[in-house]
């Protein structure tokens, strides 16, 4: 039987089945690269909720790998298996929160809830997805940027797609108050773009991080959950 997409992370049993059935374990090594770094991203917040100790993004993808004359393979690589992860998991089940997590995070002095998302998608002009109806923000968020269009990422990249400086990412946070002394939650519509920006506040050390699991798609799930529209800086915004 066929199963619908899964847009929050599948059980433990099933993550840890499918790394050792990729022969990852809790002290391996993992570099990830995509078409797109979004969904290596994604990948990367999902192990390291596991516990992978070491994992690392390729910079700029596959497109930079193979612009840098490297050499690509043109076989599928069958990674033996192992049987055992190594250690309990998830090693940092700090990395992701649900729902009521949420709620409580926005009732916090020292925390923010940060919209990876773009404008349109922040002051609900647009959902951002053909399969999320409901449109606008979680009452309490402020805006982290994202991209110039919906499911875009181009506010924390180069023009090649690789990792905008970091001085500048800190820099479009801290002028919506998002700072690495505060709890710092990301969400998206389903996870992804708060997985990218997740991974960059990692590499810049920021110490206390998390990804909202499901993102919009799994808010709106709760009619009763509060939402609001237009530009939060403004008198006339609900």
């Amino acid at each position: 039987m066929n199963k619908p997409p899964l847009w929050t992370r599948v059980s433990d049993e099933a993550l840890v089945e499918r790394l050792c059935a990729e022969g990852v374990r809790h002290d391996t090594t993992v570099v990830l690269y995509g078409t797109d770094t979004t969904a290596a991203a994604r990948v990367a917040v999902l192990l390291m909720y596991a516990g992978v100790d070491d994992v690392r993004l390729l910079d700029g993808g596959f497109a930079a790998w193979r612009a840098a004359g490297y050499p690509i393979a043109t076989t599928t690589h069958h990674p033996d298996p192992v049987t055992d992860f190594g250690t309990t998991l998830p090693g940092h089940p700090e990395y992701l929160i649900r729902t009521e997590g949420v709620k409580a995070l926005t009732a916090e002095n020292n925390a923010a809830l940060v919209s990876i998302r773009s404008w349109a998608e922040y002051s609900g002009v647009t959902s951002g997805y053909s399969y999320i109806q409901p449109k606008g923000r979680i009452v309490g968020d402020v805006w982290g940027h994202a991209g110039s269009a919906p499911l875009r990422m181009d506010h924390y990249r180069n023009v090649d797609n690789t990792m905008r400086n970091y001085h500048d990412i800190a820099a479009q946070w801290r002028a919506w108050g998002i700072t690495p002394d505060k709890r710092v939650t990301f969400y998206c519509g389903t996870g992804w773009r708060a997985s990218e920006a997740f991974f960059y506040a990692y590499l810049m050390g920021w110490p206390t991080i998390a990804v909202y699991d499901g993102g919009w798609w799994a808010w709106v799930q709760d009619p009763a959950n509060p939402i609001a529209v237009g530009d939060p800086r403004h008198p006339c915004a609900r």
